[in-house]
This record gives C-alpha cells, sequence and structure tokens, in this order.
C-alpha cells in the first residue's frame, strides 16, 4: 500500500495538508490555486503547452526521513494535461486533468489524505511551464528565475522556496528533482521512457 506521508511530499502544498489547510480554492475565473508556503496561495497557469510534453517517470519523494515511490504518465499539450499515477505494479491509482474547465479527478483506489490534485499539478508547472507563464500569477515580490541547470522560486523577502534541477535530456531540458523549502520534501525524477 502506498504511504500516504508520500502523497504529502509529492504536492508543492502537500505539508500544509499535515498542519490542516487541505483544501485548495479556485480564483474567480475558475482557475485552480495552489500553496507556495504555508501562506501564499498562487492561481495556476492555464493547462496548455507548446511544444507538447510527454513522459513516464518514476517519481522518488523524500519527506520527514520516509521515502516513496510511485510510477507517474505526464501528457500535457496546448489543451489540457493529464498526469496518472500508478503502483509498482501497474494499476492506476489516480488520474488527473487539467483542462479550461478546470480539474477532473478519477481516484482508482481510496488512498486516505491525497493532497489536492492543484498542489500536484502545480510543482509538475513550476518544473515544466516556461517562467513568463508564471511570472504575472506569482504573488508581490516574488520571483522565479532560470539559473544555468536550476529553476529557483523566491518568495518577497528574497528567501528560497522552491528549487528545481534539470539536466539536458534528448536535446530538452528536463526537471530530475525538486526541493520544496518551505514544506521540506525532496522529489527525484527518473525517467522510465526511451
Amino acid at each position: 500500500m502506498i504511504n500516504p506521508i508520500f502523497w504529502r511530499a509529492v504536492a508543492l502544498g502537500a505539508a500544509l495538508i499535515l498542519t490542516g489547510c487541505s483544501h485548495s480554492q479556485n480564483t474567480q475565473d475558475g482557475r485552480p490555486q495552489a500553496w507556495l508556503e504555508p501562506s501564499t496561495r498562487v492561481t495556476l497557469p492555464f493547462p496548455g503547452i507548446s511544444p507538447a510534453v510527454s513522459s513516464q517517470q518514476l517519481l522518488t519523494g523524500s519527506f520527514n526521513g520516509n521515502k516513496q515511490s510511485l510510477v507517474v504518465i505526464l501528457n500535457a499539450d496546448d489543451k489540457q494535461m493529464t498526469l496518472a499515477g500508478l503502483s509498482s505494479v501497474g494499476i492506476r491509482l489516480f488520474l488527473v486533468t487539467y483542462d479550461k474547465q478546470g480539474i477532473h479527478t478519477e481516484q482508482s483506489i481510496v488512498i486516505p489524505q491525497l493532497p489536492p490534485a492543484s498542489q500536484v499539478l502545480a510543482d509538475v508547472m513550476l518544473s515544466h511551464w516556461p517562467i513568463n507563464d508564471w511570472k504575472p500569477l506569482l504573488p508581490k515580490g516574488w520571483t522565479l528565475t532560470d539559473i544555468n541547470d536550476k529553476r529557483e522560486l523566491r518568495n518577497a523577502r528574497g528567501k528560497l522556496v522552491t528549487e528545481i534541477t534539470y539536466l539536458n535530456r534528448k536535446g530538452k531540458r528536463e526537471p530530475v528533482s525538486i526541493e520544496q523549502h518551505a514544506f521540506k520534501y525532496h522529489l527525484t525524477i527518473q525517467y522510465l521512457d526511451n
């Protein structure tokens, strides 16, 4: 059985669930929001991305000394994004779709304390979506910058909140780790497709 602690670590604001703030909110235009740090939310960018992204990944999350792995399949194009989570034996645990109508989730197996889908999508989108899609959505004073093989999200005080490390793979810059300092978790991404 998948450890619920891992699910908290998968999401950008997952540790927030531990403090009792387990719900996400939508903005007036219906777009979902996610937590950047315990007191700060952000509206997610629109779901479309170009060029399209498609990958199979083994995510290994570390949180409070615990490690857990999960296979995920990510597909995103100019209209929508889907993220499917699979158990180690290939059973689909969940499917999250984000399109112009919002976020839709299907959960095949009930997993206690699964974080809101918007939190999971926030990590994916912070890693893959262009900085220019994020800049107008960030809270006042926050910055998101690419520096060599890193992407850094800093709060208005200049403190590092999220650090994403990239590797050039098949001529594309792809994330290989996410260090979330505000919620104290680390994700390692191993690509399973060729």
